[in-house]
Formats: structure tokens, C-alpha cells, sequence
């Protein structure tokens, strides 16, 4: 079986991976994690969490989300149904692209995944109605350590790829980036 493909992004650590997918007459098999393939991006957190979304209509706008020190995560997002449009965005104070955004398709037919590291947001839209992800998180979900930047924040612009069909009361009134905002 070939190794997974890890692409870094233009945000420094992070990375679209790509399986290597192995086909023939009873379907499809595909390895979406080892440890051992992991350590070529320097990953050696363990992933303590995994949790499922599932959306009901194209269009619908999650995140952006994160969480702060000391439960700052690494995550895994993985779309097994469907297809999403998925957004991080750099939040790391030191780092070049601080405040920079990336966006990538990720489906079930393409089967890439996106590593997002600790101190960034992440959010997304969907791109057919029922499509669902997995997030395989590195921290245990922490309320008190939640946090969240305006998925429509005319600073970040992101550029949703649909009209955006929901989004949660609670997604659109998160705060807005500011000149005071110090990052993570």
C-alpha cells in the first residue's frame, strides 16, 4: 500500500493529505492514518477526540472555531459524505501568515483531508446537502477555552464559493477581527 501524500499549504504546518486509495472489484480500501506516516510533518500528538457534523443543507456556514491555550488542538478533518468547502485560518501571533486564510474542497469523492494546527481557527461550508466530516481532535473539547472569529469578518474575506443557505445565530454574532486582536 502506498504512503499518504502530505501537500503543506501556504500556511506553515499545515497540510492537505491525500490517501492513497487501493480499488479493484469489492471496492476501496485507504489507510486516513498511522503514526509512523504522521511523523513526516512532525505530528506526534495523539488524537483524543473524534466527533462527527452532519449538515443537512448546501450552503450552510460552521465555524470559524478554536480553542485557546493550553487546549489549543491539532485537527484532523476528514468529509465522508458530501462535500464542504474547508477554511482555516492562521491565528499564531509569530507566524508570517497571521491572520491568512486558506480554503480547500474536501469530499468523499476526493478523499483529501486537512491537518490544521494548533492556533488556528477552522470553518466551513457545505457544498451538497447532507455532506458530513470527521474531526479528529488532539485536546478534549474545553467550553471555557472555545473561542471563535465571524465566519462573514469583511478582514479575514473569506470567499464562501455558494450563497450561504444557514449559519448559526451563535457563528454569526462571534466577534470580528479587531487592531487590539494579538493572536494565539
Amino acid at each position: 500500500m502506498d504512503k499518504m501524500k502530505f501537500v503543506e499549504t501556504d500556511l506553515k504546518g499545515a497540510f492537505i493529505i491525500e490517501p492513497a486509495p487501493v480499488k479493484d472489484e469489492r471496492g476501496m480500501f485507504a489507510r486516513i492514518f498511522c503514526k509512523r506516516d504522521f511523523k513526516v510533518i512532525n505530528h506526534t500528538k495523539e488524537f483524543v477526540q473524534i466527533n462527527l457534523s452532519s449538515n443537512i443543507k448546501k450552503g450552510t456556514v460552521r465555524g470559524l472555531h478554536f480553542q485557546q491555550k493550553p487546549h489549543a488542538e491539532i485537527r484532523l478533518i476528514q468529509c465522508i459524505r458530501g462535500s464542504v468547502f474547508d477554511v482555516m485560518l492562521d491565528l499564531r501571533a509569530n507566524s508570517v501568515t497571521f491572520l491568512k486564510w486558506f480554503g480547500t474542497i474536501i469530499s468523499e469523492e476526493n478523499m483529501k483531508m486537512t491537518y490544521i494546527p494548533e492556533g488556528f481557527a477552522h470553518g466551513f461550508q457545505t457544498l451538497e446537502d447532507h455532506s458530513q466530516l470527521l474531526y479528529h481532535h488532539t485536546e478534549y473539547y474545553t467550553p471555557n477555552s472555545g473561542g471563535g472569529i465571524n465566519p462573514f469578518d469583511k478582514e479575514i474575506g473569506v470567499r464562501w464559493p455558494v450563497p450561504i443557505s444557514m449559519c448559526s445565530d451563535r457563528d454569526k454574532n462571534l466577534p470580528e477581527i479587531t487592531k487590539e486582536f494579538n493572536g494565539m
